[in-house]
């Protein structure tokens, strides 16, 4: 059904016949001195005033005003997927992140290369949710705020590079910049997905410190231990076999879940990963149903064209508009 934003604009329309009912044009002697004083200059203002002109300003008044006052068609109801959850992802972008131990879709890849493959996945799925990303390695960065554009966050992940935010781990510094960002919306579920590959050594905050503010904020954490248990690489003697993620800290990664009413999950490949992530997701569930919103088409630019094109026919010279009075 059709509507105007603003209606009040209407008021607007007798507005043209005040001005020219109060503001009284200059006298034609004081206006203009013409050298034939016998010209009648009211007979020219009366040809001028008479015809179709004052009817086609007057439309294109009209036209102007119902374009002004916004007239909207608005659609049928819309089911909007809303949660109210607020749901922030930190990442580890640390120099061990590099390490070649995932396999994904038959290929060897870095960690951050399968974590940039399956979240990009998990962030897609989650349009219900407020989002935002941290990224950290010595230091911890709020990259995308909270916001309802996850494409907006996936292209930020996408874009990032391991070592931008330095070579250690501030696991504690990530988790207390999510839960100063959390803490600040109204209350409602709060949750923090961090993952990293190895043990904080970097940053001003303790992360047991950090998970005790976050649970005292209301903010639940899921923690994921990325990296592989084996793997081959040159020595000496040929093909070594080493535990590239001996530096991970499950226990205190299992800790911080465990204080805060979440979860510890350990990837040691791309499909525990990508499990971790479904887990998640099935833990935090979204709505089926949310708010309804009834989408606004705007309408005004029929009318603005109207009022235009009645302008021109105005002010165009009557001999263009009526020919037969060019031929007399």
């Amino acid at each position: 059904m059709p509507e105007f934003a603003w209606p009040w604009i209407i008021l607007l329309l007798p507005w043209p016949w005040l001005l020219r009912r109060w503001w009284h044009p200059a006298a034609p002697g004081q206006a203009l001195h013409l050298p034939q004083p016998g010209v009648p200059l009211s007979t020219v203002a009366d040809k001028r005033a008479h015809g179709a002109t004052p009817w086609l300003l007057a439309l294109a008044w009209l036209c102007l005003l119902l374009a002004a006052a916004r007239p909207q068609w608005l659609g049928p109801p819309q089911a909007q997927q809303r949660s109210g959850r607020a749901l922030m992802l930190a990442v580890d972008l640390s120099g061990s992140m590099r390490t070649p131990d995932m396999q994904l879709a038959g290929q060897s890849v870095s960690r951050f290369g399968a974590v940039e493959a399956i979240a990009g996945d998990f962030i897609s799925r989650r349009s219900g949710d407020e989002m935002g990303l941290i990224l950290f390695g010595s230091q911890a960065f709020l990259v995308t705020p909270l916001t309802y554009d996850l494409s907006a966050v996936r292209a930020q992940l996408q874009g990032a590079a391991v070592g931008l935010a330095g070579s250690q781990t501030a696991i504690g510094d990530a988790i207390a910049v999510a839960v100063k960002r959390l803490s600040a919306l109204p209350e409602q579920a709060r949750v923090l997905v961090l993952l990293t590959d190895g043990v904080n050594n970097a940053g001003n905050i303790a992360p047991r410190e950090a998970a005790r503010a976050a649970k005292a904020a209301g903010v639940r954490i899921y923690t994921i231990g990325i990296g592989a248990t084996q793997m081959q690489i040159p020595g000496f003697f040929g093909m070594q076999l080493v535990n590239p993620s001996a530096d991970l800290d499950a226990d205190m990664l299992t800790a911080i879940a465990r204080e805060t009413g979440g979860r510890f999950f350990r990837a040691t490949d791309s499909s525990e990963l990508a499990d971790a992530y479904r887990t998640i997701d099935a833990l935090e569930p979204m709505p089926q149903h949310g708010p309804s919103l009834r989408p606004r088409h705007e309408l005004f630019r029929w009318p603005l064209l109207g009022s235009i094109v009645l302008l021109l026919f105005a002010i165009m010279p009557r001999r263009w508009r009526n020919p037969s009075e060019q031929r007399t």
